[in-house]
C-alpha cells in the first residue's frame, strides 16, 4: 500500500474571545500490521526541542517502511507556549490555578482490577487488549463529561490522552532547564535503555504519578500483573510509554534533533515499527539510577549563583558544584558560598536563572548510579 501521510487539527483549549487553539496530528503509516506509536512535544511551553525531533521524524518517515501507525503531535499545548514574561516562556503551569500542565492525565487503579475480573483464561491477547482499550476510551469519554467540570490542564491533557490511549508506544517528549539527555524508564521496561541513544537513564517505579507515560503504561502493567497473578502464568501486551527529556528548555537545535531523531528511529526499529536492522542506537557510555537515587539539591541561601558543574559531566565528592554571591556581605568573608558534591554523582540539570532565592532547586543529580553494559 502507497504511503499515506495526515494531517489534521484538533482544538485543546479556547481563548477568551471563544476561539478554538488548535494543535496539529500528523498520521503516517504504510497501511502494513504493526503497532502503533504516540509521540508528543511541548506539554511545558518553554520545552520546545522536541518539536524540532518531531519534523526530522516526519521527514525520515516519508522515506522509511512503517510497520502500524505512528501519531505525531507537536507543541500539544498552544496555552503554555504562549505564556511570555518578557523573555522568558513561563508554560510549565496553568497560569490561573497553578496547576502542572503534566498532571492531570487519569489513571483509574481499582477499574483496572475490576477489569482482570472479567478476562478468561481461553481469552486471547488480541481480545483483551481490544476490550481493556474500549474500557479506557468509554473512561476518559466519562471523565471530559464530568459534570462540575475540569480545570483547564486537565482538559488538555485528557484531550492528548485520549489520542494516546489506543497506543502500542508513547513517547512524551521534554526538556529540562539546563540539561542533558536523559530518560524516564519503568522498570518492567529497562531492556529500552539499551535501545535509545540516550546516555542517562532514570529507573522509575512502575506505578502512577500524574504524568502522561505513567498515565499510559500503567493500566497496562496492572492489568497484567493482576492476570499473571490469576493464571499463574506470564502475560504480555507489549505496550510501554517513556518520557524523553531532550536537553535544554527553550533552546533549539536542528541538527541535535536530527540525531535526536535518529536515537528515536532505532527504539521504533528495535520495536517492529521500522525495519529491524534499518536504524541501530549509538555507541555511547550509558548510566541508569533508581529514581530514590536521582537527587534534588536545593541550596540553603540566596543569591547570584554561578553553576560550575557541567550536566551530564560526572563529579566527585567535594568538588565545587556552584557558587553563590551574597550581595549584602560584599565587603567581608562572607560574600561567596561555595557548594560541593555531597558525594560522587553526575549532575543532569540545573536551575536556570543566576539569581536564586534560599530553598532553590540548584542541581538534580544521579548518586549511586551504574554503568549499563551493552547487550
Amino acid at each position: 500500500m502507497k504511503k499515506q501521510l495526515s494531517k489534521s487539527h484538533i482544538p485543546v483549549a479556547q481563548n477568551a474571545s471563544g476561539r478554538n487553539l488548535n494543535v496539529p496530528v500528523y498520521k503516517i503509516t504504510d497501511g502494513l500490521p504493526g503497532p502503533s506509536v504516540y509521540i508528543q512535544s511541548s506539554i511545558h511551553g518553554a520545552e520546545v526541542q522536541g518539536n524540532i525531533v518531531i519534523y526530522h521524524l516526519l521527514q525520515a518517515l516519508q522515506n522509511t517502511t512503517i510497520y502500524g501507525e505512528i501519531t505525531l503531535v507537536p507543541n500539544c499545548n498552544p496555552v503554555g507556549t504562549n505564556i511570555k514574561a518578557g523573555e522568558y516562556t513561563l508554560g510549565r503551569f496553568d497560569p490561573v490555578n497553578g496547576t502542572n500542565w503534566n498532571r492531570g492525565y487519569h489513571y483509574d487503579h481499582d477499574a483496572v482490577l475490576a477489569f482482570a475480573e472479567t478476562v478468561t483464561p481461553e481469552e486471547s491477547v488480541t481480545s483483551i487488549k481490544a476490550r481493556f482499550r474500549h474500557m479506557l476510551t468509554s473512561a476518559l469519554n466519562d471523565k471530559r463529561r464530568a459534570p462540575w467540570g475540569l480545570g483547564l490542564a486537565n482538559q488538555l491533557n485528557l484531550t492528548l490522552q485520549q489520542l494516546a490511549v489506543g497506543a502500542d508506544i508513547v513517547l512524551d517528549l521534554h526538556n529540562g532547564p539546563v540539561s542533558t539527555r536523559h530518560i524516564y524508564i519503568p522498570e518492567y521496561a529497562k531492556q529500552a535503555a539499551r535501545q535509545f541513544s540516550i546516555p542517562h537513564c532514570i529507573f522509575i517505579p512502575n506505578k502512577f504519578a500524574g504524568a502522561l507515560d505513567e498515565a499510559c503504561f500503567c493500566p497496562w502493567w496492572t492489568l497484567q500483573s493482576a492476570l499473571e497473578k490469576r493464571f499463574s502464568r506470564p502475560v504480555s501486551f507489549d505496550v510501554e510509554a517513556f518520557t524523553l527529556e531532550m536537553g535544554s528548555q527553550e533552546v533549539i537545535s536542528f541538527s541535535e534533533g536530527e540525531e535526536d531523531a535518529k536515537g528515536i528511529m532505532a527504539y521504533l526499529s528495535a520495536k517492529g515499527v521500522l525495519d529491524k536492522n534499518a536504524f541501530f542506537p549509538m555507541t555511547i557510555k550509558r548510566y541508569g539510577v533508581a529514581l530514590e537515587n536521582y537527587k534534588t539539591l536545593f541550596t540553603d541561601f540566596g543569591g547570584m549563583v554561578e553553576y560550575c558543574a557541567k550536566p551530564g559531566r560526572a563529579m566527585k565528592k567535594g568538588k565545587v558544584l556552584a557558587r553563590v554571591l551574597n550581595i549584602d556581605d560584599l565587603d567581608n568573608q562572607n560574600a561567596i558560598h561555595t557548594i560541593t558534591a555531597p558525594c560522587d554523582l553526575i549532575p543532569i540539570l540545573h536551575f536556570p536563572s543566576a539569581s536564586v532565592l534560599s530553598g532553590t532547586q540548584l542541581y538534580k543529580c544521579f548518586t549511586n548510579y551504574y554503568a549499563i553494559e551493552a547487550s
